[in-house]
């Protein structure tokens, strides 16, 4: 088990991470580059007495995210003597090529050696969160909210569904247990949006239950049901305003499927209450952070 220093596990769980989760995937991390092996290019170029400072640098615009999740990485790769760390900038900040975002200061064996797996989180971290501020800013000025969906990394959700926060975004369910979502195969197998609803009801009558429908009818068989949330699937804007009209008020909208930057805002128009889009994480390219080691005498 990797362990984290108290006070960045503090800081991590009143940013909303879980320090136990942010462990784990640090610990899957380092071991996918030293589980068989230390890291000897380091080792035979940096004298083990050499401290110094480095600098986690923005090479582009965008919104930075997981500095806290990169400042753990490097407090385990260099314990028990640990690193120290100045915040230039927060998760959820809006950054600009040149910007610093952090500065790292320690042994140089351990700062080299942790860089590959801090910048990896860090800058998929603040690729989720630079990608859900665009679709945010899209949609600005309505009453619309971004959502992200469960297409998620393998073992990341926790930490991209936190990118999506600091992007401005909101999170939909993150497991299976949180809220029941009824698909098209559920309908599919139960015989219609009413009777599957109502099976979830039976099994669940205290969980959130969201509908997904695929046509007008639909979404007029989840609103009379009961449902609380309908999932407006692949509509087409026109659609939208019509869902938007016979629901009246009863269920929140989502739209989701198809959506496009370059249209969300003609889809915020309609009345819909969210905006799902999966790309937020299963997409978002990462933003360019680089690690510069500042030469000695110039910290």
């Amino acid at each position: 088990m990797t362990n984290l220093p108290g006070e960045v596990g503090d800081k991590l769980s009143a940013s909303g991470l879980d320090p136990a989760e942010v462990a784990r995937v640090i610990g899957s991390a380092l071991d996918e580059d030293l589980g068989s092996g230390p890291d000897v290019t380091t080792l035979a170029t940096i004298p083990a007495e050499s401290v110094g400072t480095a600098h986690l640098v923005a090479r582009a615009e965008g919104v930075a995210c997981g500095l806290l999740v990169a400042q753990a990485v490097f407090c385990v790769v260099a314990a028990p003597a640990g690193v120290s760390v100045r915040h230039r900038t927060c998760d959820g900040d809006r950054v600009s090529a040149g910007t610093t975002l952090m500065t790292v200061q320690g042994p140089l064996q351990a700062i080299l050696t942790a860089e590959r797996t801090a910048l990896n989180l860090v800058t998929h971290m603040s690729g989720v969160a630079t990608l859900t501020r665009m679709w945010v800013d899209a949609v600005a000025g309505t009453k619309v909210r971004v959502r992200d969906t469960r297409k998620t990394s393998p073992g990341l959700r926790m930490l991209e569904k936190y990118a999506v926060r600091c992007g401005g975004g909101v999170n939909h369910r993150m497991s299976l247990a949180d809220a029941a979502l009824i698909k098209d195969n559920h309908v599919a197998a139960a015989g219609s949006v009413t009777a599957a609803y109502e099976a979830v009801r039976k099994m669940a009558p205290d969980l959130p239950v969201e509908v997904e429908c695929d046509t007008l009818d639909q979404v007029a068989q989840a609103a009379a049901a009961g449902a609380g949330l309908i999932l407006l699937d692949n509509f087409l804007v026109a659609a939208m305003r019509e869902a938007v009209r016979l629901v009246a008020g009863r269920a929140l909208l989502e739209a989701s499927g198809g959506l496009r930057l370059a249209n969300a805002a003609q889809v915020a128009g309609t009345g819909v209450d969210f905006i799902a889009v999966g790309a937020l994480t299963h997409s978002a390219p990462a933003l360019d952070i680089g690690l510069d080691l500042v030469a000695a005498g110039q910290e």
